[in-house]
C-alpha cells in the first residue's frame, strides 16, 4: 500500500465545502491549506460556485490535472458514491473526515466504503477522524489555525485513534520542544491501519521515532501489530487505552474497536522491546529521548548534580524504574577530584551520584561529563543542572551538548522549565541532547533507552 500521497501530496481536493457555512469542517480544511501549505488545494461541492474568490468544482472529475489526495467531509451515506467518483477520476489517496460509520452502528456503510477503495486501489485514512498533519505539505485537522498548536517540524511521528488525544500530544510536543514529522488521526481505521503506518514511517527518512495511541484492534490484529513493531528498525512507543473493563466499553463506543486482553498485549510489547508509556507525559518524554538516542542501553547511569538532594531523589527514581547507579571506585574518584576546581575538591562527592555542590562552575560539569562519557561501565549520564547556582552560565548547555557530539555517550539534562533559562535549554536542544523538566522525567527518558530494544 503506497501511502506517500497521503503525506506529501502536490494537489488536494476537499469535497463537501459549504457556500453558506464558513465553520463547516470542509471549509476550515480548505481555507487553512489554501495559500498556507505547500499542497495546491481545490474545493468541491455538487452545486459548484465560488468560495473566497476560488472556483468550487461540481465534481472531482472537473478538477484540472491529477488529484493526489482527496479529503471527504460529506454526510456519511454519500461517502461510498464519492469514493467511487474518486477511483474513477484516478485520485491517489483519501482522508474521510465524516463520522457516522461503525462507531454509530453503521458497519455496513464502513464495509462498503472499504470495499470500493480496496477494489480501486485507493488507500484512505478514517473515517471518523481529523486526518493528517504533515508539515510543510498539509494540515487536514478541522481546527481553525488560530486555535491549533503546531510543534516545530522534527523527527517524531504521532499516530492516534483519537483526534482529541492527538491534538493534546501536539500541544505537549510544542511545549517540550519535541519536533513532529507527521501526526495522523486514524479514527475507525477502516483501511489504513497501524501496521500500514509502521511500514510507511519505518522507511520515511524524516521520522526517527513512531508513537501510537491505541484503543483496540480487530481479532488477531494485536499480535500482528506487536510483531511488526518489534521488527521495525526505529523505536516505537505505545500508549494503550482500554486497560479496565470500563475503559474497554468507552473504547468500543468511540471507534468501534476491540480493546482485547491488556495484560497479554503489554507483556508481548515488553518481550519485543516496544516501549509502553503509561500516560501522555511519559509518551512525550520517551519520544524526546528516543528521537535523540535511537539505540538501547543496559541501564547503568551516572548522576551529576550541583545539589545533593536532587541527586538522592534521582537515585531513588532510578531504582524504582529498574536503572542502576553504580558506585565509582577510589581510583576513579581520585581522577575526577584532580579535574575539578580547587575550591570544590574537598567538598564535592565523587562516588555516584556525583555532587559538585553549589560552588561548582561550568568547567567542573564539563570535565566530569567528559570523563564519564569515556567510561565503559556507564551507559548514560543524567545531568541535574540548577541554573540558579551562581557559578553556572547559560553557555553550559551548549558545552555539554558538544561533549555529547564528540563522545556519543547519551546525556539527559534536567533543567527547571522556566522561560528565563531558555538559553541554557536551547544549547542542549541544538546538540540533540534531551531536556527534562523534572527529575522523574529525566529518569523516564533513561528508562526508555533501556526498555527500547535496538536491532
Amino acid at each position: 500500500m503506497d501511502l506517500l500521497k497521503l503525506f506529501q501530496p502536490k494537489t488536494m481536493a476537499v469535497i463537501g465545502v459549504s457556500l453558506t457555512n464558513e465553520s463547516h469542517p470542509a471549509n476550515v480544511i480548505f481555507n487553512k491549506n489554501n495559500l498556507r501549505q505547500r499542497v495546491r488545494v481545490f474545493a468541491v461541492n455538487n452545486r459548484g460556485g465560488e468560495l473566497r474568490g476560488e472556483k468550487v468544482y461540481e465534481d472531482i472529475s472537473h478538477v484540472p490535472g491529477q488529484v493526489d489526495l482527496v479529503v471527504i467531509a460529506t454526510k456519511a451515506h454519500l461517502v461510498p458514491d464519492v469514493l467511487s467518483e474518486c477511483v474513477q477520476a484516478g485520485a491517489g489517496a483519501g482522508i474521510i473526515i465524516s463520522g457516522g460509520f461503525a462507531e454509530t452502528g453503521r458497519k455496513d456503510l464502513q464495509d462498503s466504503a472499504r470495499a470500493i477503495a480496496t477494489e480501486g486501489g485507493f488507500p484512505f485514512v478514517g473515517p471518523n477522524c481529523l486526518g493528517i498533519y504533515s508539515p510543510p505539505y498539509l494540515d487536514t485537522f478541522f481546527i481553525p489555525s488560530e486555535r491549533i498548536v503546531r510543534p516545530e517540524q522534527g523527527k517524531v511521528a504521532l499516530v492516534s485513534q483519537s483526534g482529541g488525544v492527538l491534538v493534546d500530544h501536539m500541544v505537549k510536543c510544542a511545549a517540550e520542544g519535541v519536533g513532529v514529522s507527521a501526526a495522523v488521526s486514524i479514527g475507525n481505521k477502516a483501511m489504513v491501519r497501524e501496521i500500514d503506518l509502521i511500514r510507511y514511517f519505518s522507511e520515511d527518512p524524516g521520522t526517527s521515532v513512531i508513537t501510537f495511541y491505541v484503543e483496540g484492534f480487530d481479532e488477531n490484529e494485536g499480535r500482528q501489530f506487536v510483531t511488526a513493531a518489534g521488527e521495525c528498525p526505529k523505536p516505537i512507543i505505545i500508549m494503550k487505552a482500554g486497560k479496565s473493563s470500563e475503559g474497554t466499553k468507552a473504547v468500543k463506543s468511540h471507534t468501534a474497536s476491540m480493546a482485547g486482553d491488556y495484560a497479554v498485549f503489554s507483556s508481548a510489547m515488553s518481550q519485543y522491546g516496544i516501549v509502553e508509556a503509561t500516560d501522555e507525559f511519559e509518551l512525550i518524554s520517551f519520544a524526546e529521548a528516543l528521537s535523540c538516542y535511537p539505540g538501547s542501553i543496559e541501564g547503568r547511569v551516572a548522576v551529576v548534580t550541583g545539589s545533593g538532594g536532587h541527586g538522592a531523589l534521582c537515585v531513588d527514581a532510578c531504582a524504582a524504574h529498574g536503572l542502576t547507579v553504580p558506585g565509582l571506585g577510589e581510583t576513579a574518584q581520585g581522577e575526577l577530584r584532580d579535574q575539578v576546581s580547587p575550591v570544590i575538591r574537598d567538598i564535592a562527592s565523587f562516588r555516584n551520584p556525583i555532587d559538585l555542590t553549589g560552588s561548582s562552575v561550568d568547567d567542573d560539569f564539563a570535565a566530569v561529563l567528559r570523563y564519564l562519557s569515556r567510561r565503559q561501565d556507564i551507559d548514560c549520564i543524567i545531568a541535574l543542572l540548577l541554573p540558579y547556582l551562581p557559578g553556572i552560565s547559560t553557555d553550559l548547555g551548549a558545552r555539554i551538548g558538544m561533549i555529547y557530539q564528540q563522545e556519543k555517550k547519551p546525556i539527559i539534562a534536567y533543567v527547571p522549565h522556566v522561560e528565563k533559562y531558555w538559553m541554557l535549554i536551547e544549547g542542549f536542544m541544538l546538540n540533540d541532547v534531551p531536556v527534562a523538566h523534572s527529575v522523574e522525567d529525566a529518569v523516564h527518558m533513561a528508562e526508555a533507552l533501556k526498555r527500547h530494544r535496538s536491532w
